[in-house]
């Protein structure tokens, strides 16, 4: 009886080791902008810093009512960080460039912007609307974080970065008319 239940215990000791290592789902996010929805799956596994700092600013509000202040076509859309008058929101501390993940800049995906500081990105996001791969860690260059992907939406990237733009209190590449972030939302795991 002993010898039967050590061996039960025995299987069951794996089984729940690799339960506890068993990885968090990477979870998705709907960007809803006057334009239309973009929903984004977030690369937690691969960029684990980036991501929760991005779902903390997401589950705070903070995006809601921004918009996307630089739109550059056949490059990137960015957004996160302004209002429609242009007025920069408050953020929390930056975090560290995950940029070394070895996921790229390719169309459709989501990275961090930052200053020249590799490690200065707070909220401000940008959505590479072709692939950039000089943006990309490399030895010698820092590159910037990818943390997720588009997965539905891309026409609505498309439309975006086709915007008109104008010069508004100093910074190139704002929208004519203002795209607005109204909210972005966790999607609810399957």
């Amino acid at each position: 009886m002993l010898r039967a239940l050590s061996l039960a215990l025995l299987f069951l000791l794996p089984l729940t080791a690799a339960a506890e290592e068993t990885p968090l789902p990477n979870p998705q996010v709907v960007i809803k902008t006057n334009e239309g929805d973009i929903t984004l799956r977030l690369f937690r596994d691969k960029a684990p810093v980036t991501v929760a700092n991005f779902l903390a600013y997401v589950d705070a509000g903070h995006y809601n009512g921004t918009i996307f202040h630089r739109v550059i076509p056949n490059f990137m859309i960015q957004g996160g960080g302004f209002l429609p008058d242009m007025s920069e929101k408050a953020t929390g501390a930056p975090i560290v460039n995950e940029s070394r993940n070895r996921l790229h800049n390719i169309r459709g995906t989501v990275a961090m912007a930052r200053t020249a500081d590799p490690d200065s990105a707070a909220a401000q996001f940008f959505i590479n609307q072709r692939s950039n791969l000089q943006l990309d860690w490399s030895p010698g260059q820092d590159g910037y974080a990818v943390f997720g992907e588009v997965t539905d939406g891309m026409t609505v990237v498309d439309y975006i970065a086709s915007s008109p733009v104008q010069v508004m209190n100093g910074h190139p590449d704002v929208p004519a008319e203002p795209i607005v972030i109204l909210e972005i939302a966790r999607k609810p795991l399957p």
